[in-house]
């Protein structure tokens, strides 16, 4: 622990206490024995309380997400075909593996067309288990398989209640980490509700229940409470190999649920390196835990069949470059102010350098291309030169990957939680900017608490670890919306333990000359409670409300769609469409795809932008031709694709094909200098008029409000 506080005047000897208590006529070993006994007592009572109150917190959690989706969908209500088109998008992709698994004929038949899978990808036979992340639907089936539930619960039921299970381990984990932090659950007890009152911007588990990130963040939260736990000072050698194991399997099991996972733990590596660095947390632990990431990460790697990804992320070679320049600077941390900050400069380059150059190297030897389209997405974002990627654009135009709307900040004041937090993380930021120049600062520390012999300042590793987390990864959510999720929850646990703790508001009341112990002690419990009851008041109304509103289900040109799919087309069928789509086809259908949503192949991002010339401006022989390579049976074109509003111009997805093209975008509007008139119209429009050149390639056989599938014909 990382403290600067008063000194005391003077300290009471041995025979000082013996003759007080002589004078008093008491037993001084009776009287400690017996205020040992009380306080156990009392730290049993609590313990047990706040256990119960975290286990009820997450459990009622979970009933309210799955009450919301019940009620949303009227999930129980609705056929197969319309549970299954409720899981959209890359939901439905990862959901379809769990539902092959399911209806294999046997276990080792399942794990075989996984791992020789010839239908998410025409013409290519792909290893599932290599390219997705989908050991949990491999899991999950077998354990459905095995276990005497099939009479009383449906796969489906199985599937999601335990994504719903899940939200309670997150908010337990939540709750614990803050409940460490301050020292009390009162503080737990408040991240849980704001949790709830804050469900729109903490979580989207009841509208995407198979998304990776729904599996992965209750890890991510456990590892987070394991680290907490492991920071703190004078821990047992046993609670700290113990703790240390938590930390590995919560770190392994998050990385094998996200694709995202390196990225995410990249940014936890920075937040250890940052703290090591101004001498704030101890650096045997740190190495250790840069240790378990990347034991974590190579254990995935086994897992995923070498997954070249995984060997070239900048973790791996982030995490081996500082243990290697750890080894070489030897007396990094000794010093004058001058002295250390001048070691400091030369290690951060030293390891930057070596990050760069094992990476390097490592995609070098493997010739690994799978994440490229992440740093021209990044290279583009933060202006670094235009780009007429289409992947890049892709990315860029999807409102999920921009900026944090700012209504996101409205909502969360609307419970005080925005207003709490800011306020903890000034106090905080302060404390550390303190610290880490006491630190640097070395034989002149002694001097410099002289002078503030009436400032207490205090700053532990497991807050140290804590405040830097979260402002690393509310930078990561306000430059990219959908990795709020990773900032908002953990916002809970900031702000609830700074309200309850009792060195902010000991700096805080020191500060404006109002401190007491007392007083201190009063307002850390006042102020939460007061919290908590404003917002019992001002949402519990709004949540009642919520959980009774009831709506249902409704898409009857997708379910329409997938209906005539199954009846009309062989098992051996193989479509091609939006990537979006092609997940549901596969779930709902079983037919073969040309491309699905899992972006994170190279191969399968030049697939997917030739199948996506149906809607730029070709000719019917090009579309033909492109489409015949991939295998392609049948086609289908989405009338919301084609004439598309939702996207400003630049960014509907048939402009960023014209622009990858080089072809004038349409409508009013500037268009790049260098891009030139196409010679053809738009493929989709066009072939609606069923003209001579259309329709000896492509057949319609199936149409209504929102859809048309096109057959290909046979040509020798």
């Amino acid at each position: 622990m990382t403290t600067i506080r008063q000194r005391r005047v003077g300290k009471g000897t041995e025979a000082d206490d013996d003759q007080l208590s002589e004078e008093k006529n008491v037993k001084p070993d009776g009287k400690i024995l017996s205020g040992h006994t009380g306080r156990r007592l009392w730290n049993i009572l609590s313990i047990t309380v706040g256990g119960i109150v975290a286990i009820s917190l997450g459990l009622l959690t979970s009933v309210y997400v799955a009450t919301l989706h019940e009620n949303d969908l009227w999930f129980s209500n609705i056929k197969e075909v319309e549970r299954e088109i409720s899981f959209r998008t890359e939901c439905g992709l990862y959901y379809s593996y769990y539902k092959q698994m399911i209806q294999a004929a046997s276990i080792q038949q399942g794990l075989h067309g996984l791992v020789y899978d010839n239908k998410t990808e025409s013409v290519r036979t792909i290893n599932i288990l290599e390219r997705m992340n989908v050991y949990q639907e491999v899991f999950l089936s077998i354990l459905y398989r095995i276990l005497p539930i099939q009479q009383y619960l449906e796969p489906v039921y199985f599937y999601i209640y335990t994504l719903f299970g899940l939200q309670a381990v997150y908010v337990i984990a939540l709750y614990v980490t803050s409940w460490l932090l301050s020292g009390t659950w009162l503080s737990g007890l408040l991240t849980a509700c704001w949790y709830i009152t804050n469900r729109i911007d903490t979580t989207r588990v009841e509208f995407t229940i198979p998304l990776r990130e729904n599996w992965a963040l209750p890890f991510f939260a456990v590892q987070i409470a394991a680290i907490t736990y492991l920071l703190r000072t004078h821990l047992q050698p046993v609670q700290e190999r113990l703790t240390f194991l938590a930390v590995f399997i919560a770190t392994f099991l998050f990385s094998l649920t996200w694709q995202f996972n390196q990225f995410m733990m990249l940014i936890q590596a920075l937040a250890l390196f940052i703290l090591d660095c101004f001498d704030m947390l101890p650096t045997a632990k740190v190495m250790w835990l840069y240790i378990i990431q990347i034991c974590g990460l190579l254990l995935v790697c086994v897992l995923q069949f070498f997954n070249s990804m995984i060997l070239g992320s900048l973790l791996i070679s982030f995490n081996a470059s500082v243990l290697i320049a750890r080894t070489i600077q030897k007396n990094l941390k000794k010093g004058g102010l001058l002295s250390r900050l001048g070691k400091l400069i030369l290690h951060v380059l030293l390891v930057l350098c070596l990050t760069l150059l094992i990476n390097k190297f490592i995609k070098k030897i493997l010739n690994l291309e799978s994440d490229e389209h992440i740093f021209k997405f990044l290279k583009a974002k933060f202006g670094f030169g235009a780009t007429r990627d289409f992947d890049a654009n892709l990315y860029l135009c999807e409102e999920a990957f921009g900026l944090l709307p700012l209504n996101t900040f409205s909502r969360l004041s609307d419970t005080l939680l925005f207003y709490v937090y800011i306020f903890v993380l000034f106090s905080m930021t302060v404390a550390a900017v303190i610290v880490a120049f006491w630190n640097l600062s070395g034989s002149n520390q002694v001097q410099f608490m002289e002078k503030m012999e009436e400032c207490t300042v205090t700053l532990k590793p497991d807050a140290a670890y804590n405040l830097i987390h979260t402002i690393l990864f509310g930078c990561l959510a306000l430059s990219t919306m959908r990795m709020k999720y990773l900032w908002t929850s953990h916002m809970c646990v900031f702000a609830s333990f700074g309200l309850c703790s009792t060195e902010v508001w000991k700096l805080t009341l020191k500060c404006i000359h109002l401190y007491t112990s007392q007083r201190t002690r009063v307002i850390k419990y006042s102020v939460p409670i007061m919290t908590l009851l404003y917002i019992s008041y001002k949402f519990w109304p709004g949540i009642m409300d919520e959980l009774s509103e009831l709506r249902e289900f409704y898409d009857p040109d997708t379910v329409e769609l997938m209906n005539w799919i199954k009846s009309n087309t062989p098992n051996t069928a193989v479509f091609a469409g939006s990537m979006q789509l092609l997940a549901g086809v596969k779930l709902c259908t079983g037919r073969t795809l040309t491309n699905h949503p899992h972006y994170e192949d190279k191969n399968l991002r030049e697939r997917t932008k030739q199948i996506y010339q149906i809607y730029a401006k070709r000719s019917p022989e090009d579309v033909y031709r492109i489409l015949q390579s991939f295998g392609t049976d049948y086609v289908i074109l989405e009338d919301s694709i084609c004439y598309e509003r939702r996207h400003s111009r630049g960014c509907r997805l048939r402009d960023l094909l014209d622009i990858a093209n080089g072809h004038i975008m349409d409508g009013l509007g500037e268009n790049e200098p260098d891009l030139k008139p196409s010679l053809y119209p738009r493929f989709c429009e066009e072939i609606k008029k069923n003209l001579p050149s259309y329709t000896i390639h492509f057949t319609r056989v199936f149409q209504n409000k929102t859809f048309h599938v096109y057959k290909l014909a046979k040509h020798k």
